[in-house]
């Protein structure tokens, strides 16, 4: 099993990239850097054909240790093609889609954590 402090946005970068085949990997600490909550964006030909929860499971069995020794973790998963396509769309507008979600965070950290 996992420790939770060697896990790091490096560390689950990694992990992603290799176990699900990753072309794209973001992961953003949002525990303000305790290393206990964690979210992302995945881009793999993995996801291919695959519904959203079909995708969530195959990041969960991926990362099952990493998982059990954090708090919180949350996944954006796509394919290379929808990624692309979401790429496009961006230049189009002013405010950027990429990257990891950041909800219910204020400027990509949990409000209240201060390490």
């Amino acid at each position: 099993m996992a420790n939770a402090t060697s896990i790091t946005e490096e560390s689950l970068k990694t992990a992603l990239a290799e176990r699900l085949k990753a072309t794209h990997v973001e992961v953003t600490d949002m525990s303000g850097g305790c290393g206990q909550s964690f979210t992302s964006l995945i881009v793999s030909p993995v996801f291919a054909g695959q519904n959203s929860l079909k995708r969530h499971r195959a990041v969960n069995a991926a990362l099952r240790d990493e998982i059990a020794a954090i708090h919180a973790w949350s996944a954006k998963c796509q394919t290379p093609e929808e990624w692309q396509k979401a790429q496009g769309a961006t230049t189009s507008t002013s405010t950027p889609a990429t990257g990891p979600p950041l909800d219910g965070t204020v400027g990509g950290k949990v409000d209240g954590v201060n390490a």
